[in-house]
C-alpha cells in the first residue's frame, strides 16, 4: 500500500516533497511531520488578532483568515486561503495546505491536511493524514490511541501490517468523507471517495468508492473523480 494510491502532495506543499514520498506507506508520512517542519526557515505569522494565541514556530500565509480567538502551538504550517474558525486548537506538528477549513472547537495534532480539506465543526484530528478535498462532518473523531495503548496495526485484505506507531488515527484518501458524529478507530484507512455514514464507528480498511454504514454494511457505488 502506497501513499500515491490515496493522494498526491499538492503544489502548495511542494517544499515538503522530500519528506512525504509517494512510494512509501501513507502512515510513514506521520513519522516525518516533525522533521519536515524543523527544516523550514524562520517562521512568519504576519498580523495576528489579539485573541489568537501563538506559541512556538508558526508559519501562516498572509491570506489565511484568522478568527477573533484560537490557539496555535507550533511547529505548524498554515497554507494560503485557509480559514481558521473560532476556538480552533492547533497543538503542534500540523501542516495545512491551501483552501482548508479548520473549524470551530476543533483540535489538530500531528497531522497533515492537503488542499481543500474541510473540518468545520467540533472534531478531533490527531496523528492523521487527510487527502485533497476530504471532509469531516460535525463531531467526527479520529481516535488515535488503542485502549490497551499497544502499537497500532493496519488491517488490509492482504494482511495485517505493523506501523510502529503507538498513536495513529486515520488515513483519508482524496475526497473521502465521514458523516457527523462518526468515529474512526485507530489505524483506519479510507480510499479515495470512500464514505462513512453518520454515527458509524468504523475500523480497518474501506476501499475507494465504497460506503460504510452502521452495523458494518459496506456498499459499492460509482466513483466520480
Amino acid at each position: 500500500m502506497l501513499a500515491a494510491e490515496f493522494f498526491d502532495l499538492p503544489p502548495s506543499l511542494a517544499l515538503f516533497t522530500t519528506h512525504f514520498r509517494a512510494e512509501t506507506a501513507p502512515w510513514e508520512w506521520l513519522k516525518q511531520i516533525g522533521t519536515a517542519l524543523a527544516g523550514l526557515p524562520a517562521p512568519v505569522a504576519g498580523v495576528v488578532p489579539p485573541g489568537v494565541h501563538i506559541e512556538g514556530a508558526v508559519w501562516i500565509d498572509p491570506s489565511v483568515k484568522l478568527p477573533a480567538y484560537a490557539t496555535i502551538i507550533g511547529p505548524a504550517w498554515i497554507g494560503a486561503k485557509t480559514e481558521i474558525r473560532p476556538g480552533a486548537f492547533i497543538r503542534g506538528n500540523v501542516i495545512v495546505g491551501e483552501d482548508c477549513v479548520l473549524g470551530n472547537a476543533c483540535e489538530f495534532k500531528n497531522c497533515v491536511l492537503l488542499d481543500g480539506v474541510q473540518v468545520p465543526h467540533f472534531s478531533y484530528v490527531g496523528d492523521s493524514i487527510l487527502g485533497n478535498g476530504a471532509h469531516l462532518g460535525a463531531g467526527v473523531i479520529l481516535s488515535n490511541l488503542r485502549l490497551d495503548q499497544q502499537p497500532v496495526t493496519v488491517r488490509l485484505p492482504s494482511g495485517t501490517f505493523e506501523t510502529g506507531l503507538r498513536k495513529f488515527g486515520a488515513i483519508l484518501g482524496d475526497k473521502a468523507e465521514v458523516g457527523c458524529n462518526a468515529v474512526l478507530n485507530p489505524g483506519t484507512i479510507l480510499g479515495k471517495r470512500a464514505l462513512v455514514m453518520p454515527t458509524t464507528a468504523f475500523s480497518g480498511y474501506l476501499p475507494a468508492g465504497t460506503i460504510a454504514r452502521i452495523r458494518g454494511m459496506v456498499t459499492q457505488f460509482p466513483r466520480r473523480d
